[in-house]
C-alpha cells in the first residue's frame, strides 16, 4: 500500500515527443496534473524533417521548414532531450525480427527499441515513469492490442509504459494504481479518426500543430522504400551509411545498368544539396546553361560515362540543342566533354528507381 508521502510527491515523467498532435496531447494531459514532464526524441536518420527542409525549394507561400518536436516542446514549456541513434538503428532497419510494414518500416522493433532507450534514459535521469502519445488501434503494426503488451515486455518495461490517450481502454499501469496519475483524467481515444484528438486540441486552445496523420519516417514511403531496396540489391549487402539514406532523399534516381546509378537534382537547392556528396563520386553539370549537378555512383565504364552525360544535358535547358558541352569531375580526373542530348524517348521508365 502506497504512503500519503509517496502518494504526494511531485512526479516526473519522460514522454516520447515526435512533436506530432498526438505526443503533443499526451504531454499536456500530463502536464495538467502538474506532473514534471521532459520529452525525448530520437534521430533515426529517416525521419522526414531531417534534411528535406534544407533541400527543397519552398511552395509560394508556405511557413518556413521546421522541426515539429522542438517546436512542440516550446510550445509546451518543457525540456526536450535530442538524441541520435542512426548507427545504431542500422540493426533495426536491416533485420528487424518483427518483419517490415507495408515498406521498408520496421515499426514494432522500431518501438521496442525507442522504449527501451527512453526507459533507458528515465533511469539516467531519475524520472519515475515514461510514456507515449499512442493510440490504441491507430497504426496497424505498433499500435494494436495484442502489440502494446507486446512491446512492453521485450523493452523490459512491462506496467511503467503510460499512454494517456488511450489509458481507459488499456489496464492501469504502475503509475495510475499508485496514485501519481488520476486515471480518470485519461482519455479512452481508439481508432484511425482524429476527430478526438482534434477536438481535445481544440479544448486545449491548440491550434499550431502538424497535419494529423502527416507521417514522420520515410520508410513508410513507397518511393525512398524501392530506392533503398535498389541500393541493397546491387550492392549485395543490406548495410547502409548515414550518407547513403541521406542521398537517397534527393533527386531523380536513375539505374540505366546494373553498374552504375544516376543521381539527378531536380532545382538549384537540390544542386547545392548534392554537391556536398561529390567526393568518391563522379559528378556532372552543364557548363553555362541552367540544369541539373548529376552524381554517378557505382563502377561506371567509359560507355557508362558517355550515357550519364547525356542524361545531364537531357535534364538541363540544353535537352533540344544538338549539341551541350558537360563538365565531369571524377577520382581523379576532370574534363569536358560535347555530348548529344539524350531524347526521352529513348529512356525506358525502368530506369527511374
Amino acid at each position: 500500500m502506497n504512503t500519503d508521502l509517496e502518494t504526494q510527491k511531485p512526479r516526473a515523467a519522460l514522454g516520447l515527443l515526435s512533436g506530432g498532435l498526438d505526443s503533443i496531447l499526451a504531454t499536456r494531459l500530463l502536464l495538467d496534473q502538474g506532473i514534471r514532464v521532459e520529452c525525448v526524441n530520437f534521430h533515426t536518420g529517416f525521419c522526414i524533417q531531417g534534411h528535406t527542409g534544407a533541400m527543397r525549394n519552398p511552395e509560394p507561400g508556405a511557413k518556413p521548414a521546421r522541426h515539429d518536436a522542438l517546436h512542440a516542446a516550446q510550445l509546451l514549456g518543457i525540456k526536450l532531450h535530442m538524441i541520435d541513434i542512426a548507427e545504431e538503428y542500422v540493426k533495426i532497419v536491416t533485420n528487424p525480427k518483427h518483419g517490415y510494414g507495408s515498406n521498408l518500416n520496421p515499426c514494432l522493433d522500431c518501438k521496442i527499441f525507442m522504449v527501451a532507450k527512453a526507459w533507458a534514459l528515465k533511469e539516467q535521469l531519475g524520472f519515475d515513469f515514461i510514456f507515449t502519445g499512442e493510440v490504441l488501434g491507430q497504426r496497424p503494426m505498433s499500435q494494436r492490442r495484442d502489440n502494446l503488451p507486446h512491446i512492453e515486455r521485450e523493452a523490459g518495461v512491462e506496467g511503467w509504459l503510460l499512454r494517456p490517450l488511450c489509458a481507459l481502454r488499456l489496464p492501469p499501469t504502475e503509475p495510475e494504481k499508485r496514485g501519481w496519475v488520476d486515471r480518470q483524467q485519461l482519455k479512452g481515444f481508439s481508432g484511425r479518426g482524429r476527430k478526438d484528438q482534434m477536438a481535445l486540441a481544440k479544448q486545449f486552445g491548440l491550434r499550431d500543430y502538424p497535419s494529423p496523420a502527416g507521417g514522420c519516417c520515410f520508410l513508410t514511403d513507397v518511393n525512398y522504400s524501392r530506392k533503398l531496396q535498389d541500393l541493397w540489391h546491387f550492392r549485395a549487402d543490406r548495410a547502409y551509411t548515414i550518407e547513403d539514406i541521406v542521398l537517397l532523399k534527393a533527386g531523380r534516381h536513375l539505374r540505366p545498368t546494373p553498374r552504375f546509378k544516376v543521381i539527378v537534382g531536380r532545382d538549384e537547392t537540390e544542386n547545392n544539396f548534392l554537391a556536398g556528396f561529390r567526393a568518391g563520386r563522379w559528378s556532372m553539370q552543364a557548363v553555362e546553361l541552367a540544369g541539373p549537378l548529376v552524381l554517378v555512383e557505382g563502377h561506371p565504364d567509359a560507355e557508362d560515362l558517355a550515357l550519364a552525360c547525356r542524361l545531364t544535358a537531357r535534364f538541363g535547358q540544353g535537352r533540344h540543342l544538338a549539341e551541350v558541352q558537360v563538365s565531369i569531375e571524377g577520382p581523379g580526373q576532370q574534363e569536358m566533354r560535347l555530348v548529344t542530348p539524350l531524347p526521352a524517348a529513348e529512356i525506358p521508365p525502368e530506369w527511374y528507381i
